[in-house]
């Protein structure tokens, strides 16, 4: 079986809709789950950092388009991702994983703030990383903050959890006859407008020299067969 390169420091992006159920903003089954599988990727022994969404609590976007003033609408966005980072923090730590939470926005209270140097050394000891809070700015998404953040901690790798299989030539929900697109290189992801991750991500990480992976997280130990190489969804490079 082909294999991706190995893996010793992961930076995984996750939506809001990894930790939220349909009737409830936060599903703590979702979230025991999403967090057994984290307990059993690191004692692989990879270095994991975890960029987490806001989307099952709020997003800025939606709210910006009924009229909330797009700063505001988007800071809120910025403290779901929080809620749900501090969610899976719990979920993790009673699975015996020393867990760290890093925020772009200052929130001294319930997490450390978000200093590349610090965020390496916990990477360094052991310690799963969850960055919660986006960039910190405004008018940027959790996916731009994920490739980012990967650069800083010098991540081998950007692996997207998805609710798909990977990438698809179209819609795989509208068009179930769609093809998974195995490998694509960061230019025809840009050209061909292939919108898995935002622009500004990508070209984060094609600048940076960071494949991305994407894949589907909803399918029980899919983590861990990326992380042990095996080729799965669609990688980016």
């Amino acid at each position: 079986m082909k294999k991706h390169p190995a893996i010793k420091r992961l930076l995984l992006k996750i939506s809001g809709e990894v930790l939220g159920g349909e009737k409830c903003s936060i599903d703590l089954d979702r979230v025991g789950g999403f967090a057994a599988e984290l307990q059993i990727a690191m004692e692989l022994g990879t270095e994991i950092a975890v960029v987490v969404g806001g989307g099952n609590i709020l997003r800025g976007g939606n709210f910006s388009a009924k009229g909330i003033e797009r700063v505001s609408a988007d800071y809120m966005g910025m403290l779901g991702t929080i809620i749900n980072a501090l969610a899976l923090k719990g979920a993790l730590e009673l699975k015996g994983v020393e867990t760290i939470v890093m925020t772009s926005i200052s929130m001294e209270q319930v997490a450390e703030p978000y200093i590349r140097d610090k965020a390496i050394a916990h990477l360094d000891k052991g310690k799963l990383l969850i960055l919660a809070g986006g960039t910190g700015n405004p008018y940027f998404t959790t996916d731009t903050a994920a490739a980012l953040r990967a650069a800083e901690i010098k991540a081998d790798v950007l692996v997207k959890g998805t609710k798909v299989d990977g990438v698809f030539c179209s819609d795989p929900v509208e068009n179930p006859d769609a093809q998974l697109i195995e490998s694509l290189s960061f230019t025809e992801m840009l050209r061909d407008d292939l919108r898995i991750m935002d622009a500004t991500a990508v070209a984060l990480c094609r600048e940076n020299g960071i494949p991305i992976i994407v894949f589907n997280l909803f399918e029980k130990g899919n983590l861990c067969r990326v992380l042990k190489g095996e080729k799965l969804g669609t990688i980016i490079q």
